[in-house]
């Protein structure tokens, strides 16, 4: 969590509630981790600024700015302000009102792409974690060829039958008993364990 003044905090509700034409526009396209899956906050308080759009994953700021950024005074204290936010190691992306409402598709190309390039590879707390392949573990990769080697034998099989015994034998293959329907482990209805 990079530090922010809490004092921030009612003004950033406020400018949430106040949005402009293109940070809905924006905020359409960021919400609910449409890209690559990362959470983005909007009208997120910052060292002592609010920033528009905010990726934590990605170390991101998105600020789109008004005709008023064009002034000096204006490009100045923007300026210093990048300066802020790039010295806790956070990148800054700078798109005018205009551009976001006339060339979105161009825009999120570019917001893709920078967080494609700030997030590592393969995040080690990433949903479902970092997975062993079988070269990794050579006790798995005996298993695997059994299994493909099953797979080939059961081509005589009707359709449904060649499933089950597929699902079976990839269970098996990993030590997994599998899913049986009504079996223990279930849920019922109430949703707690059966």
């Amino acid at each position: 969590m990079k530090p922010y003044n809490p004092i921030l905090k009612p003004f950033s509700r406020k400018l949430r509630s106040n949005m402009t034409d293109a940070e809905h526009l924006m905020w359409s396209k960021l919400r609910r981790k449409q890209i690559l899956g990362l959470q983005f906050y909007r009208q997120k308080p910052l060292a002592s600024y609010i920033v528009d759009f905010y990726c934590a994953a990605a170390n991101l700021v998105i600020e789109l700015d008004g005709s008023q950024h064009f002034e000096p005074g204006h490009q100045t204290r923007d300026a210093k302000r990048d300066q802020k936010l790039e010295s806790m190691g956070i990148k800054v992306l700078r798109f005018d009102n205009h551009q976001v409402l006339t060339e979105l598709d161009a825009v999120m190309s570019v917001v893709f792409n920078t967080v494609e390039k700030q997030i590592p590879p393969n995040p080690p707390f990433t949903k479902g974690g970092i997975k062993a392949t079988a070269t990794e573990n050579p006790r798995h990769s005996d298993k695997e060829k059994e299994t493909k080697i099953n797979f080939e034998k059961i081509e005589n099989i009707n359709p449904e039958e060649a499933e089950k015994v597929k699902f079976e034998e990839k269970a098996e293959a990993i030590n997994v008993a599998p899913f049986e329907k009504w079996g223990p482990g279930g849920f019922s209805k109430k949703g707690g364990s059966a």
